[in-house]
């Protein structure tokens, strides 16, 4: 078993997927290239099936020391800090964009949602993922909401349900990170610099090369970032 790695988990040939998938790794090792990559790719392509599957990532990761990236991501500065906060906590992730789990219909109560599409764990967060597995096929994970028309759409499942139930049923402490560890920009308008991973299949504004740049001097102060529409 390798100490450190990056974990991805891919259900289906799409080509959208492939693509993001090659750009996520080509990010991590332009940033971390001591780092081992594993690609464990599903038998299924069904997407209820795959997000299922994704509550194994724990039993499927080969690493003492795992961060697990869905194939949307740019890894974009160093991840030391992550992997430092999840061997201290057991797991380390940010709070979703939502942040209310019950959104999911098979959800109740102020649960709290964490994003599980950039996720840093070691061995002492296995409790955690094993109820999350036990739970994630018999949970009602579908969320309806108001459409862009006003219309009601029902997104016919997703993982965070029962990963925001697992954390709320073994009473785990994950460590926080602040949302630049996880940046939505579909939703998340504006932000203090720098940014350390990207998390939408868009391509990067012409602006993050520059910002990149500006925070990896020492004298860069932080600075506020708005309107990424």
């Amino acid at each position: 078993m390798s100490d450190r790695g990056v974990l991805y988990m891919v259900w289906g040939r799409d080509e959208k997927i492939e693509r993001a998938l090659a750009r996520s790794i080509q990010s991590v090792k332009n940033v971390h290239p001591e780092l081992p990559v594993e690609v464990r790719r599903l038998e299924s392509s069904d997407p209820f099936k795959g997000l299922l599957q994704k509550a194994r990532m724990f039993e499927l990761s080969p690493f003492r020391e795992t961060l697990f990236l869905d194939v949307d991501t740019v890894v974009l500065g160093r991840l030391d800090f992550g992997f430092a906060k999840a061997r201290e906590f057991g797991l380390a992730c940010c709070i979703c964009e939502c942040p209310w789990a019950q959104r999911h219909t098979g959800v109740h109560g102020e649960i709290v949602e964490y994003n599980t599409g950039v996720l840093f764990f070691v061995d002492r967060a296995k409790p955690l993922f094993e109820s999350w597995s036990r739970l994630a096929p018999q949970i009602d994970s579908s969320i309806i909401f108001h459409g862009p028309q006003g219309q009601i759409i029902r997104m016919p499942h997703a993982d965070q349900g029962s990963f925001a139930v697992a954390v709320e049923e073994t009473k785990f402490s994950p460590f926080v990170l602040p949302l630049n560890w996880n940046f939505r920009p579909k939703w998340q308008l504006s932000f203090f610099g720098p940014i350390k991973i990207w998390h939408d299949y868009e391509d990067l504004p012409p602006f993050f090369a520059e910002m990149r740049k500006y925070y990896n001097r020492p004298e860069a102060l932080i600075e506020y970032h708005a309107a990424m529409r």
